[in-house]
């Protein structure tokens, strides 16, 4: 089941010498002890895989009769509670918790959905699909629905489906006619036909889109991003340019949004909370390796200078080193 969260390229991988059991009881003994023992804390849910904490969880809740998570939350407070929280979550019930938290009260935040709708695979979504009814009682797509509108909310709807092409298999004959319809509903054209960019961009393959886009530079002399920023405009706009940036280089897209969320004055937790998190067994030493390249200073660096106390110490230890 957990085999669709894990990607070869993490900072986290399974413990061995792996015992639900002594951890739960040590997690326990440092959660009701006179002051927490942080440092234990840390030490065991950094080191041990989401498969393996759920085992401890369900453990905890067997010998203890309490939910780890609602321990946690009683103890611990601010973004420390928050990235120990996730940490004993579910892949996939954490994606749908940060959806809603990115849909509800005033204002929607559009990166942040934005974010996880592109950087997820179909299976993914189905499974942060199913956590979402589950926990809510509602369908992400009725949500999505009642927050956003007009072309950005279609391919929301179409990316929360699921339906993206996963096969590996690359179709030239498709790609060089895809970017032909591409450039028509652009380009070539008076007025934009926005229809088409959302099909092929939300349902086609990754590798038929790198030879699409490819294909499209033929045609039309001009990157696909700079036909997207020309024709179109707003969310919808934001949401085709993150495909095309995930399509080139996932890691790239995701080190980019890391680094909005640490430069500049503040820092923008959720986002730094959550990849750090949910590509900790996925491909954040690539995440690590551009964001190095890409701004000449290590992701361990920059969040060492904007974070400080046991969340610094937690997300040091999920980031797996400096470069």
């Amino acid at each position: 089941m957990a085999s669709i969260w894990i990607g070869h390229r993490g900072t986290i991988r399974d413990y061995s010498g792996f015992s639900p059991s002594v951890d739960a009881e040590a997690i326990h003994k440092a959660i009701r002890g006179i002051g927490t023992d942080e440092k234990t804390l840390i030490s065991i849910l950094t080191e041990r895989s989401n498969a393996q904490r759920q085992l401890i969880v369900k453990e905890y809740q067997a010998a203890y009769g309490k939910e780890l998570k609602d321990d946690l939350k009683g103890d611990l407070s601010g973004n420390f509670k928050r990235t120990m929280v996730a940490l004993v979550t579910l892949p996939a019930v954490f994606d749908a918790k940060q959806l809603k938290k990115s849909m509800k009260g005033a204002g929607t935040n559009e990166d942040a959905l934005i974010e996880i709708l592109t950087t997820r695979t179909s299976r993914q979504m189905k499974e942060i699909s199913q956590a979402y009814y589950t926990i809510y009682k509602k369908s992400l797509g009725d949500d999505i629905s009642s927050e956003t509108s007009g072309d950005f909310r279609k391919a929301l709807l179409t990316l929360a489906d699921g339906r993206r092409d996963e096969s590996l298999k690359v179709d030239e004959h498709l790609a060089k006619k895809d970017a032909q319809i591409l450039y028509n509903a652009g380009e070539k054209k008076w007025g934009t036909d926005e229809d088409k960019f959302t099909e092929i961009l939300c349902l086609r393959s990754f590798p038929q889109l790198k030879l699409t886009f490819d294909e499209y530079k033929n045609i039309s002399q001009k990157d696909i991003e700079d036909s997207i920023k020309g024709e179109l405009s707003g969310h919808f706009e934001d949401l085709l340019l993150a495909i095309v940036h995930c399509v080139r280089n996932t890691p790239a897209f995701l080190a980019d949004r890391l680094h909005q969320a640490v430069k500049g004055a503040g820092t923008d937790e959720l986002t730094l909370n959550r990849i750090m998190v949910s590509r900790s067994e996925i491909d954040l030493l690539d995440i690590r390796a551009e964001f190095k390249k890409h701004y000449g200073c290590s992701l361990y660096s920059a969040i060492k200078s904007d974070t400080s106390g046991d969340y610094e110490i937690t997300l040091l230890k999920i980031c797996g080193g400096d470069d």
